[in-house]
């Protein structure tokens, strides 16, 4: 999946708002990959159930469902808010992880690497990518009042990034518009890391670390959706201008266009909420593939002169 593909998903949810949202409460179909089929690429299926009876080459994942495998992955399986049911058949090359869900594997099963679940994890990694629920309507005035200013608070965060740093923000809106799957499978990992990363401060090292590094995985966390979420904003604006409209906008406008298209989806029930949170994941991947635009390694081994070289070979 290259290319813009992920935001005319994004559009076409939009359109079709109103149908999908009086269905936002059926169950979707499950996602099935059957007995003899191959997938080369990832797979990933949001709000539905995943069926792997036939075998995924890649990675594959499930957001809110719960995925039962009796083929073979050969990448990692991750769940977000469901569980894993293994087969005796089902072989997982890679990492098994599970957040808000338990897994349940029959004997004769096998997982190449780590299986790690988190059966108490809720939707906390939702509300880390999309923001708090009030427990309210969606149509309700103070949850629409509540998206309209954090659409403004965007808006304030789109103009001070693009006045201090606008050359490496276009760098990382270029990784989104290159690579958005691949991101969006490197955000859906690095949201992972860092989750496990918090839950394994606060619950087994907080005598020894404290808070600080606690709170140093959350500021890190929300650097990366920030920084991301204004280069998928650029992205969007851009390919809509271009694609949509037939002309060019200076990367400022184009970044504000993106914001109001995506803005829009955000006030639609449900659809609004996934679509965010799937452009959320992309952002963060962009942010990590293309280190907030630097390009660079992250950690930089400066050469040693000639001295030091001589010294350290005597």
């Amino acid at each position: 999946m290259r290319g813009p593909l992920w935001l005319i998903c994004l559009l076409l949810a939009a359109a079709g708002g109103g149908a999908a949202a009086a269905a936002a409460d059926e169950a979707l179909p499950a996602l099935v990959i059957a007995k003899g089929s191959l997938s080369r690429s990832e797979v990933v299926a949001i709000g539905r159930d995943l069926v792997v009876d036939g075998e995924a080459l890649s990675d594959v994942a499930a957001i809110n469902g719960t995925v039962h495998v009796a083929g073979r992955v050969g990448g990692d399986l991750i769940v977000l808010g469901g569980d894993a049911r293994l087969a005796a058949t089902a072989r997982i090359e890679g990492d098994l992880f599970v957040l808000g869900g338990a897994i349940h594997a029959a004997s004769g099963s096998a997982v190449g690497g780590r299986s790690v679940a988190y059966p108490t994890v809720t939707s906390a990694w939702l509300t880390l990518l999309e923001g708090p629920s009030l427990g309210l309507s969606a149509t309700s005035p103070i949850v629409v009042a509540a998206k309209l200013a954090l659409i403004a608070a965007w808006l304030l965060l789109t103009l001070l990034l693009f006045s201090t740093s606008g050359r490496e923000v276009l760098a990382t809106a270029e990784a989104v518009r290159v690579e958005p799957f691949r991101n969006f499978f490197v955000g859906l990992t690095g949201v992972l890391a860092l989750t496990v990363t918090g839950l394994f401060f606060s619950a087994f090292a907080a005598a020894l670390v404290g808070l600080p590094l606690l709170a140093l995985v959350v500021v890190l966390a929300l650097l990366l959706k920030l920084w991301g979420m204004v280069a998928v904003f650029h992205a969007a604006g851009d390919w809509t201008a271009r694609r949509i409209f037939h002309r060019r906008l200076g990367p400022l406008p184009a970044a504000i266009l993106g914001l109001g298209l995506l803005g829009v989806v955000k006030l639609l029930p449900w659809i609004g909420v996934w679509s965010w949170t799937v452009a959320t994941l992309i952002g963060v991947g962009a942010s990590l593939t293309s280190k907030f635009g630097r390009r660079q390694p992250w950690f930089q081994v400066e050469e040693l002169d000639e001295w030091s070289a001589r010294s350290l070979r005597s």
